[in-house]
């Protein structure tokens, strides 16, 4: 027979276990920036590792592709396949043309649909929603429903690089347009703590990079494929020492404009948690150095464990207990 200190025990354990706070909703936010998106890659992989795993994802452009891959649960094996892939592969996926864009984007995301699973976005266990703009009204449209890679793809359709998509009788542009980092999305579907990751902080102006343009001058081949690949890259690059060139102007003014929002919706929405990957010499076509983003993203979270954890709580302590 249990004395009536056993019973007083037990009542006090029941009572702490009915008045424990519930564990907040944690929201992640992965912005738009063009090659420093494989960043976002690095930050979720670390998150995880501390336990961490968001019930809401929201992307813009890049982070829209990201977010997408992560949610359909297909992170780990996209990883591996971006950190493999040079200059020539990156371009080999770009179906150019001067209809609306620089790239139709139908090849790379093709390649996406045969290499990924493309589930619809209210099928997954964690809420997902991808970013885009409205072209004809310039609305902000939140993409939760459908095809994800299609959502995604919606998102990521730059001006001055990737075509326009139709989506339901509309034509979208790139998401960052209206909104670079999404936390208001994340707030929408239910976050309480939103870790927001701002790749726009440091501006990009050009599309290659310098140590990019000189790689594409080393690349070897035919004297025919050596030209073909000239073309191509001239399209993106131009001689640093020269007037800028008419894509490296497009992609100095997107990136002051998002920066410039970015600011403001941050200022009267600001997530609890705010990273920002330091990759400055990071130019908008650099797809190819995706191991150098995805590591920063990892030292990131690394820099800033103890304030996500602080912010987490116990909910952390649980998961990795």
């Amino acid at each position: 027979m249990a004395s009536k200190k056993d019973v007083e025990k037990t009542e006090d354990d029941t009572s702490s276990q009915t008045h424990r706070a519930p564990a907040p909703t944690i929201g992640l936010a992965l912005g738009s920036g063009s090659a420093r998106g494989w960043a976002h890659i690095g930050v979720i992989q670390e998150l995880e590792k501390l336990g961490i795993e968001p019930e809401i994802v929201a992307g813009t452009s890049i982070g829209a592709l990201v977010g997408a891959v992560y949610v359909a649960g297909q992170l780990d094996a996209f990883a591996e396949w971006v950190q493999k892939l040079e200059m020539r592969d990156v371009f080999g996926l770009m179906d150019i043309t001067f209809s609306g864009g620089v790239v139709k984007g139908e090849k790379l995301f093709g390649f996406f649909r045969e290499q990924h699973a493309n589930p619809n976005i209210e099928e997954l266990d964690k809420k997902f929603v991808s970013v885009a703009t409205e072209m004809r009204t310039g609305r902000e449209v939140w993409l939760t429903k459908g095809p994800i890679l299609r959502a995604a793809r919606a998102s990521c359709a730059l001006p001055g690089l990737f075509s326009p998509v139709r989506y339901d009788d509309r034509w979208m542009l790139d998401g960052g347009l209206v909104n670079p980092v999404p936390v208001s999305a994340c707030r929408g579907l239910g976050a309480d703590i939103v870790i927001a990751v701002n790749l726009n902080a440091q501006l990009v102006g050009a599309h290659l990079s310098h140590n990019s343009r000189q790689q594409a001058k080393t690349e070897k081949g035919s004297a025919e494929e050596h030209g073909i690949w000239q073309k191509v890259t001239d399209y993106f690059s131009s001689d640093g020492n020269s007037e800028p060139g008419f894509f490296d102007v497009v992609a100095a003014s997107i990136n002051i404009m998002q920066d410039r929002i970015t600011r403001s919706r941050m200022a009267g929405d600001p997530p609890e948690i705010t990273l920002v990957p330091l990759l400055e010499d990071f130019a908008m076509m650099d797809f190819h150095r995706a191991s150098e983003a995805i590591e920063e993203g990892r030292r990131l979270v690394r820099r800033h464990a103890e304030e996500i954890i602080g912010w987490v709580g116990s909910p952390l302590a649980e998961r990795v207990s």
